[in-house]
């Protein structure tokens, strides 16, 4: 499928650009510098999609470049397959030669991302290197360029994150805020927020924290032990007993185990509005079972995470009606990828997600400006921000509790002050 050819639900607005137009460039380290935008051709006036701008806007990349982007967590950050003691992402800066600079993030979550820190820096030079050498071209050929040089799942992570500062960066060159670019359907959303795997008396202390902020539904990772997450679930339920609950396993249970808990939820009294990846991500036909029974037996939809990380795994996932929901995440299959698989998705049918990894409101803005472009999710997983001790991000989406507002800043108008980045 080609970037072109993605087509969205929501309606495109409009926009009259001059040919040339001179932008002036609030996050420019020189203020006295423009922006220009530039059209192939010189029309007055132009009805402007995302699937229309990447073939109608040049771009000429003057600096790129990749940093390390550590930020501490408020606690451990535990789930069935691995742990994350901080955030050590990488931040990707890019500026045009018109001045406008744009914003990405590439998050590293062990066993779940395929890159580690090292790894992508690596990776984010490479790409910010072949973008610098670039001759000018479409926004399809940039993005075209950097999906061959860092092809599928492995390095899916660092393409995503330079995916996103080149999409913001031209978006701040239009002057156009992202959820408006791709579809506009909405300009806020409401995320749901996750307790890691903790014993039942700081997840009860978490529930009860969060009801307070306005929280209404909570996602708790399960798959380590059962017993364990029995009693958590236990626990939360006291302290928060009208919250709505999803069940993230991470690959954790097998097929068995995971039917186990939703009988004993069930003997609770206790319905979680989602099972997410309940079983490995390769159990093809455990998945399948699962899915089976918590729909036909609970009413309780299924989601593919973790086995979902490319275009064929969707179509395999619709074809074989292996899951409810398909969970998209930047950071497994990249920006084009993504909205390549929502394409698909939607077009069946399929319910969505869409999820992130550990990452700041760089990644996290990007991912819920889409989010509430499209207004195509029923569940949205954007929380992982609220959950560092620090918040490196200037400007970005507006929070009250649960709900992210955005405003009508140009790109997802978050930024990093550069020079006290590693």
């Amino acid at each position: 499928m080609s970037l072109s050819s993605v087509t969205f639900s929501s309606p495109p607005f409009s926009l009259c650009p001059k040919y040339s137009s001179r932008i002036p460039c609030s996050q420019h380290s020189n203020p006295t510098l423009h922006c220009n935008v530039h059209l192939r051709a010189p029309p007055s006036t132009m009805a402007l999609s995302f699937s229309s701008l990447v073939d109608t806007f040049t771009v000429d990349v003057h600096r790129a470049e990749g940093r390390p982007l550590n930020v501490p967590l408020i606690a451990p950050f535990t789930i069935a397959s691995s742990r994350l003691d901080a955030v050590e992402n990488v931040a990707i800066r890019i500026e045009l030669s018109n001045g406008s600079v744009g914003w990405g993030e590439a998050p590293v979550l062990p066993s779940v991302t395929a890159e580690d820190q090292v790894t992508a820096l690596r990776k984010a030079e490479e790409a910010c290197s072949l973008l610098r050498r670039a001759r000018s071209g479409s926004l399809n050929s940039a993005l075209g360029a950097v999906g061959e040089l860092l092809p599928g799942h492995e390095f899916a992570s660092v393409r995503a994150g330079v995916e996103m500062a080149l999409i913001d960066a031209v978006a701040n060159s239009i002057r156009i805020p992202l959820w408006r670019l791709l579809g506009g359907a909405t300009n806020s959303i409401t995320t749901d927020i996750t307790i890691p795997i903790v014993s039942p008396t700081e997840a009860a202390e978490l529930a009860e924290k969060y009801a307070k902020q306005g929280f209404k539904t909570l996602k708790l990772k399960v798959g380590k032990n059962l017993k364990a997450d029995i009693a958590v679930l236990r626990a939360i339920r006291a302290a928060h007993p009208d919250c709505s609950f999803i069940l993230d396993a991470n690959e954790g249970y097998s097929a068995e185990e995971a039917i186990e808990v939703l009988d004993k939820l069930h003997e609770m009294g206790v319905t979680p509005v989602l099972f997410e990846q309940p079983v490995h991500r390769d159990d093809w036909e455990g998945l399948r079972h699962v899915s089976h029974v918590a729909k036909d037996k609970y009413g309780i939809s299924v989601a593919a995470d973790e086995s979902c990380r490319s275009l064929v795994d969707v179509q395999k996932i619709i074809r074989e009606n292996l899951a409810d929901v398909i969970n998209i995440k930047l950071a497994k299959v990249g920006v084009i990828g993504a909205l390549e698989m929502i394409e698909v998705a939607r077009h069946a049918g399929m319910t969505l997600m869409i999820g992130g990894m550990v990452e700041t409101r760089l990644a996290m803005g990007f991912a819920g400006h889409l989010a509430a472009g499209l207004g195509c999710f029923k569940f949205i997983d954007l929380d992982t921000p609220l959950l560092l001790a620090e918040d490196p991000v200037v400007g970005g989406y507006e929070v009250s509790g649960a709900v992210y507002n955005f405003t009508n800043a140009r790109g997802h108008g978050g930024f990093l002050h550069w020079d006290s980045v590693a």
